[in-house]
């Protein structure tokens, strides 16, 4: 007797403020794998979609940035433990996306893991390291501190769509930001499939947001938003982040630009540059007081 069961077939929706929502425009278009064959519709994001990501980030942004160094920390070891927990379906997404074996998808989702993991642990040591006490002649303390910076649009790997994506969105998040996240253009399953973790995190609603579509149609409105304060144009082309720069310049946004190294190995000791991409510093000057008779200071 055969089981006869009908397959049961994933809708994949977008992430935007803690929820998941279809585009409101309810178009969506198909995600094919390395050899054409479908693997889903995604949805197709519309520009009042990504106004809408906005408009959650910055809602979410004072409570994520006012949250201590170590809480996020806390929060972000969370997700990885979820990430490790569904493993082997990141594996077969990635695997599916990237057109790889089982077995070195496994060693990219393992080495994605790690890498949220290593960010984690770096949200209340990054002020050690950019921040600290300035010598001034004087009377005075002079103390740097680093800021997030605000609400960024994160424009994910083309071809890494789950290690690329991590590598990108953590450091934003870990520093905290709040991120709309533009996905993979071809491959925004396993972008879409994390929206599901976070949701089930300890992550608030807002902090981060994840859109799928056509790249260049949702980051133009993210350029050129005058509540967006920075974008991260790795997975944009040499002619569509030229163009997303000068949108960006109307209201000064901080802007990281492609770089060389970008997709050439993701799996590479990433450094502190995305860390301190999206972070501001802040210095506050304050009168010592005098000790004792001879009138020394501290």
């Amino acid at each position: 007797m055969s089981d006869g069961r009908l397959s049961v077939f994933k809708t994949y929706k977008l992430y935007v403020g803690g929820k998941f929502p279809r585009s409101e425009s309810g178009r969506v278009y198909e995600v094919t794998d390395s050899k054409g064959t479908w693997l889903a519709n995604a949805p197709q994001s519309s520009r009042k979609d990504a106004r809408d990501a906005v408009v959650a980030a910055r809602k979410a942004f004072g409570g994520w940035s006012g949250a201590t160094a170590y809480n996020r920390g806390q929060i972000l070891y969370r997700i990885a433990e979820m990430l490790e927990g569904r493993r082997d379906q990141f594996v077969r997404e990635v695997a599916e996306a990237e057109g790889l074996s089982k077995s070195k998808a496994a060693a990219v989702v393992d080495a994605a893991v790690d890498r949220w993991v290593w960010y984690a642990g770096w949200t209340d040591k990054i002020a050690q390291i950019v921040g600290g006490a300035n010598p001034v002649a004087g009377p005075y303390l002079n103390l740097s501190t680093p800021e997030p910076t605000g609400v960024v649009t994160v424009l994910a790997p083309q071809e890494s769509s789950f290690l690329g994506l991590i590598s990108v969105l953590a450091p934003v998040i870990a520093a905290g930001n709040t991120a709309v996240v533009v996905a993979s253009e071809q491959s925004p399953l396993p972008a879409l499939s994390l929206g599901e973790v976070l949701a089930t995190s300890d992550l608030p609603g807002g902090v981060v947001n994840i859109l799928s579509g056509r790249t260049a149609e949702i980051a133009a409105p993210l350029a050129s938003h005058q509540d967006v304060n920075g974008i991260d144009l790795t997975g944009a082309g040499a002619d569509l982040a030229k163009e997303l720069e000068i949108a960006a310049a109307d209201n000064l946004k901080r802007v990281s630009r492609p770089q060389a190294v970008d997709g050439a190995d993701w799996s590479a000791d990433p450094g502190t540059r995305r860390l301190t991409a999206f972070l501001e510093t802040k210095t506050v000057w304050h009168p010592t007081g005098a000790l004792g008779a001879a009138g020394s200071s501290y």
